[in-house]
């Protein structure tokens, strides 16, 4: 597919992911074989739902850069398991080693796979928002995929990002620059996004959405969430983004689901505050623009409930 072809298709409606699509390619841990986004970029598209035993905790998406001097991966997977089924899928793409993990922030379907890379000798870059994160959280996360995960979860030990970065780490490969940031606060501590000029595309992280509902978690400050996508993201002037859950797409798209969102429940919220509305009617402020996304049930009275209890001290 030529990148004109590829402009119009992003720029098309999305294919919806949905929940109740079964694992995609069952001769795999992974959730979904992956693809060729543009030419030398590939993601593993993982579902669109809650990480489950059926979809091996693959529910974000696990990509890789192929440079003419190695490989670069972003996100190190939710296990071992699956970051090795990963690393199958780039050894039957190139022969080239892989050079460098980068974890797209602190969260186990990012950084729970880490020791697999390690072991193979590979360097896992993270924000040192993330990492510190993972380090204070791991345990608990690690016990919440081994539920899940069953006996997919053996092997699966902890292991912090051996590299840290604060606002940007450049990496020269190959004749290609790529750069890891950290554009602001957003989804979650440490949100970094690969970005790589040359080729128009942002390996976003969940900085953005467009096929599942943002998560809003405690703690999350949706107005700096907003002005760092806003701001900083937007200006790259992305033609490609690979958001962090759901398939390949373009600005307007994320934008249209991540900005957009945050400020139409925003606008709700502070209308429910105005009219003396407390916590228990907020989780019922209208959200049905946006009950065609997936984990709308799962996400939406928690987000309204959570932007409530952040706004009411605004």
């Amino acid at each position: 597919m030529t990148r004109a072809a590829l402009a119009i298709l992003l720029a098309a409606s999305p294919v919806l992911a949905s929940e109740d699509i079964p694992d995609k390619y069952p001769q795999s841990e992974l959730y979904d074989k992956p693809v060729e986004v543009i030419p030398h970029v590939f993601s593993a598209i993982g579902a669109t739902a809650p990480p489950t035993y059926e979809n091996s905790g693959h529910n974000n998406n696990l990509s890789f850069v192929v440079t003419g001097d190695g490989v670069i991966v972003i996100n190190g997977g939710a296990s071992v398991r699956l970051a090795a089924a990963l690393h199958d899928e780039i050894k039957a793409v190139t022969d080239q080693p892989v050079k460098l993990v980068i974890n797209e922030n602190g969260q186990g379907h990012a950084m729970l796979g880490n020791s697999y890379w390690i072991d193979q000798g590979v360097d896992v870059l993270a924000h040192v928002d993330a990492a510190e994160v993972f380090a204070k959280d791991a345990d608990f996360i690690l016990q919440g995929m081994m539920r899940y995960n069953q006996d997919k979860a053996e092997g699966t030990r902890i292991v912090e990002p051996t590299l840290t970065f604060e606002d940007e780490y450049v990496i020269e490969i190959g004749g290609l620059t790529v750069k890891a940031l950290h554009l602001g606060p957003a989804h979650d501590p440490g949100d970094t996004q690969v970005w790589i000029p040359d080729w128009g595309i942002v390996i976003a992280g969940d900085i953005a959405f467009h096929e599942r509902m943002p998560p809003i978690f405690e703690g999350t400050d949706t107005d700096a969430w907003i002005e760092t996508f806003d701001g900083p993201f937007t200006a790259l002037g992305a033609t490609y983004v690979i958001p962090g859950h759901g398939h390949p797409t373009n600005m307007a798209q994320v934008t249209r689901y991540t900005s957009d969102y945050l400020k139409d429940l925003r606008a709700k919220i502070q209308a429910h505050i105005d009219d003396g509305g407390d916590l228990a009617g907020a989780y019922y402020v209208d959200q049905s623009q946006w009950a065609h996304l997936d984990t709308f049930e799962e996400l939406a009275t928690k987000n309204a409930g959570r932007v409530f209890e952040e706004m009411e001290w605004e």
